[in-house]
């Protein structure tokens, strides 16, 4: 099945709830960057925050941009993702393994260490808004519920995980509950849906005990007046580079170093942080953009 994503509500609207299916996408980035087991862990939970975090944004071209920058090992995770359902992201070390934590699990938090998670939401419109907070884990989820909270207010519950193994990534998914005020003053519904949320043992295993995105909605709010809307929504990793993007970004560099590059080079190669593409620039696409750099000068003179 494609990688997905479903939104629902529960408690006449006052607890919103949206779960995301990642495994192809997070496999994808783990071959493109040649990710290790701890760091196809670590950003795959971080991709499937990021689009469970844009989901609730309002116009097509909204994006969310979470960065992660610890002291651990792992350097820093980028990520990009957008309401249309399209992702990108990579961390700074690929390759760094580490041992198991102490409940035998891939030891994200140790890989990431301290420091800030950085958000930018892109409405589409206007100035960006930026936020951020200290990292509490590392470990990703409890790291963004706790931006949810202390930068938009709003109480949240985010479940991310992702399984990988010698075949490569065979569950990866998340789970975003927020409860917004109407239903925050009710303490025993509150409460419940605390109790159940704490009583998941992770993420993926439910994927793996062959479990849907709607069996888990309704087993933890089935009766809660729980309200799954129709639409579903297809999730894929997605760069929007291109080697017209960077011919532009060579041009900037102006006629002295792309000449230079000609010259000791033979050319010019550029590899895209997000997806990996490495991308080759002949002598002839340098001197087109010298070509063009002399005939602007020209033209801006005249």
């Amino acid at each position: 099945m494609a990688d997905h994503l479903i939104r629902a509500t529960a408690a006449d609207d006052g607890i919103r709830v949206v779960g995301a299916i990642t495994t192809r996408l997070s496999e994808e980035a783990r071959v493109r960057h040649k990710l290790s087991y701890v760091a196809t862990a670590a950003l795959g939970r971080t991709m499937t925050s990021g689009l469970l975090m844009a989901s609730n944004m309002k116009r097509q071209e909204s994006r969310v941009n979470v960065r992660v920058k610890g002291d651990g090992p792992l350097g820093g995770i980028l990520v990009d993702a957008g309401l249309d359902g399209t992702v990108r992201g990579f961390v700074e070390n690929p390759s760094i393994e580490l041992p198991l934590n102490d409940i035998g699990k891939l030891d994200v938090g140790r890989a990431v260490g301290n420091g800030y998670l950085y958000v930018v939401r892109d409405v589409g419109y206007g100035y960006p808004y930026s936020s951020t907070v200290e990292l509490v884990s590392g470990e990703i989820g409890d790291d963004v519920a706790h931006y949810l909270l202390n930068s938009e207010q709003t109480p949240s519950a985010l479940v991310v995980g992702v399984f990988v193994d010698s075949t490569g990534v065979t569950a990866a998914g998340g789970l975003l509950i927020q409860v917004l005020p109407k239903a925050a003053r009710d303490e025993a519904l509150v409460t419940k849906l605390e109790s159940r949320v704490a009583g998941l043992s992770g993420f993926t295993p439910l994927l793996q005990a062959g479990k849907n995105l709607v069996e888990i909605f309704h087993d933890l709010l089935g009766d809660m007046g729980l309200q799954i809307f129709p639409d579903t929504q297809i999730l894929r990793f997605n760069c929007k580079c291109s080697f017209e993007r960077v011919l532009g970004a060579l041009k900037m560099l102006g006629e002295a170093e792309l000449q230079d590059m000609i010259i000791k080079d033979d050319g010019a190669e550029a590899t895209c942080d997000f997806c990996g593409t490495v991308y080759q620039a002949n002598k002839e696409h340098l001197s087109q953009l010298i070509v063009d750099l002399q005939a602007e000068s020209s033209a801006s003179q005249g």
